[in-house]
């Protein structure tokens, strides 16, 4: 996994209005820290960072190039999103070792059509992440399961998935990621109550 290039800017002010002024010229304020290293306050390009985790993934390695500082490897920890206007808000960078592994999410992906929904069965998908361990360059862009030779009441656990890479997948292996359900089976899924379920309030008025 190649490092993408992003310029920040560091970030002095923290006033209200200046937070404003950073959003209002189309960057977001955001946060840089790691193991041992003191957080610092910076600014990136809104509309870059998103185009970033939209081509290379959440797990892409970001190298941080802070104005005239050296350049930083870093990955997306987290990030806020204004529910009202649908906007990016705030950002936190994680400074990453590129000789050290760590545990990070991984999305799952089934390609294939499988043989038992030709005969009516239904494909389910219970996991639709995999949580993996691996060194920042070895976190692939996403694991994909083919279900082509699935029938009707096979299923594909953790277990039998062939790890293509240098990282290793830490869900149990006995986990299902994917299984083709007979029509019936489905119907009696959706129709069982479940255990956890609420009861039905009652209006007291109309005791």
């Amino acid at each position: 996994m190649v490092a993408v290039k992003l310029a920040a800017q560091r970030r002095e002010d923290h006033t209200k209005s200046a937070t404003k002024q950073i959003r209002n010229s189309g960057r977001v304020p955001a946060v840089i820290y790691g193991k041992a290293k003191e957080a610092k306050s910076i600014a990136v390009n809104s509309v870059e960072l998103i185009k970033t985790v939209r081509d290379e993934g959440r797990n892409a390695i970001i190298s941080l190039h802070i104005e005239d500082e050296k350049p930083v490897d870093v990955m997306l920890h987290d990030y806020q999103i204004d529910p009202i206007r649908d906007e990016l808000v705030h950002a936190d960078f994680y400074i990453v070792d590129m000789a050290e592994e760590m545990d990070v999410e991984v999305n799952l992906r089934l390609e294939g059509e499988a043989k038992g929904t030709k005969d009516g069965g239904v494909l389910q998908q219970p996991l639709y992440q995999l949580q993996v361990r691996a060194k920042p360059a070895d976190i692939p862009e996403e694991i994909v399961v083919d279900v082509s030779d699935l029938g009707i009441g096979d299923s594909i656990a953790v277990s039998d998935i062939t790890i293509k890479g240098n990282f290793e997948i830490l869900d149990e292996a006995v986990t299902t990621v994917a299984t083709v359900l007979a029509p019936d089976t489905l119907e009696d899924v959706e129709e069982a109550p479940s255990e956890n379920a609420e009861p039905e309030l009652v209006d007291a008025e109309k005791e």
